[in-house]
């Protein structure tokens, strides 16, 4: 269709011929993702450094002296500002301490039984005494939790250790069996385990983002300023402008769509690079095949297809960008919606039928296409249901290009 052409032409011309948009549509988006989340794993590789610097401030109650060995001996003591205090001692200032640990101006206070280690000696038989630690912490606080996790891990639980040594003779008294464990898994899948659950969600937000920053303005903005109507009284069949309309937004959301994944492939791994975790968080180590990618690409383009078609079809019917952007919002949250499902999807199989949802469906079939697990009978029902939609999209598009009320009573 020549008319096709022409319009496309127009539409194509009227974006790339003006920098601004270019930059708003392609660059900006891009520069913010990068910036954003590298900007990101900054702040949180700071933070856990921060965390892990530094020094402990604990106060330790009753210390027996087997516990102040052990801090010497595991190096606890070099890592940490310890405070040794006598029950009396303490009492004196326990409210101190614990305000100290509230406000976060202390980590821990470790509380002995002031008669611990006659305690443990005498415990003879079951039911005896036992004797306790009690612990203050504050967990709302990173370095008093870090510390009770250290302190529990390197001292409390190697001290409790080394008394059960002391009283059976030997911890191998408790071993009644040895553990060997075998992780069966899937290298692709566990690689990409954070890829596949935020990408699908992603590229179905920025899918249909980049398809409404186009859209709006192509279709409702153009009515708004009356060049929609004197388009129409052009010689250019309407079938022909809706045609045109659509492979131009297609184009462009479609390009916006592509910039703003790959920016986001390259800032998380930014991301994960600074924070020295691409491994083991599943940032890196994405390979999929050539066929896997052109599935990917095929599901892309026919939810580019869809998105455009619904926001044309939305945006025929409002009068201005303001109500436009009034009719699309709710449909706007579904598709949130439906890409946050994916999320928090489990291992269970999910029959074919739920592919057939659109957007929903294809949000899954990434997912599958992340972990090499996507089987033809899916990719065909993702594509036939987001298709079937998106075709009948089109013609409601094209009966209300047809409709002169709608058109410019609207």
């Amino acid at each position: 269709m020549s008319g096709t052409s022409v319009i496309l032409k127009k539409e194509l011309k009227r974006v790339f011929g003006d920098r601004k948009l270019i930059f708003s549509l392609f660059i900006m988006p891009a520069l913010i993702v990068i910036v954003l989340y590298g900007l990101m794993g900054f702040m949180l590789k700071s933070m856990i450094d921060d965390v892990e610097k530094h020094e402990s401030i604990v106060a330790v109650v009753n210390a027996p002296e087997g516990f102040k060995e052990l801090a010497s001996l595991t190096g606890y003591d070099q890592t940490a500002d310890i405070t040794y205090l006598t029950e009396d001692e303490f009492k004196a200032v326990e409210d101190i301490y614990r305000n100290d640990i509230l406000e976060g101006n202390g980590d821990l206070a470790v509380i002995f039984d002031a008669d611990f280690d006659a305690v443990v000696a005498n415990f003879k038989n079951v039911g005896d005494a036992i004797p306790n630690v009690k612990i203050w912490r504050n967990s709302s606080e990173d370095y008093s939790s870090e510390a009770y996790s250290v302190f529990n891990k390197l001292m409390l639980e190697t001290y409790k250790d080394q008394l059960i040594a002391n009283r059976i003779g030997s911890l191998e008294m408790l071993n009644v069996f040895n553990e060997s464990s075998e992780n069966i898994v899937k290298e692709a899948k566990a690689n990409t385990q954070f890829v596949s659950m935020m990408l699908p969600y992603l590229i179905v937000l920025l899918l249909f983002a980049g398809a409404m920053s186009v859209g709006v303005d192509a279709i409702a903005g153009e009515k708004e300023r009356g060049t929609l109507a004197s388009m129409l009284i052009t010689p250019v069949k309407r079938i022909e402008i809706v045609m045109g309309k659509l492979l131009s937004l297609c184009i462009l959301s479609g390009l916006s769509a592509i910039v703003h994944c790959v920016s986001m492939v390259v800032a998380m791994g930014f991301m994960g690079g600074i924070m020295g975790e691409v491994g083991e968080s599943g940032f890196g180590n994405i390979s999929i095949s050539v066929l896997s990618a052109l599935e990917l690409l095929a599901i892309m383009l026919a939810m580019v297809y869809l998105f455009v078609s619904l926001i044309g079809t939305l945006c025929i019917y409002a009068k201005d960008t303001k109500i436009a952007g009034t009719y699309i919002s709710p449909f706007y949250i579904v598709v949130i919606v439906a890409g946050m499902m994916t999320m928090f999807t489990t291992g269970k199989e999910v029959p074919m039928s739920k592919y057939l949802i659109p957007v929903y469906g294809n949000a899954l079939a990434i997912k599958d296409i992340c972990a090499n697990e996507l089987t033809g009978g899916n990719f065909l029902a993702c594509m036939s249901g987001t298709l079937l939609l998106a075709i009948i999209c089109t013609v409601a598009m094209v009966k209300a290009f047809n409709s002169e009320k709608v058109m410019f009573n609207a």
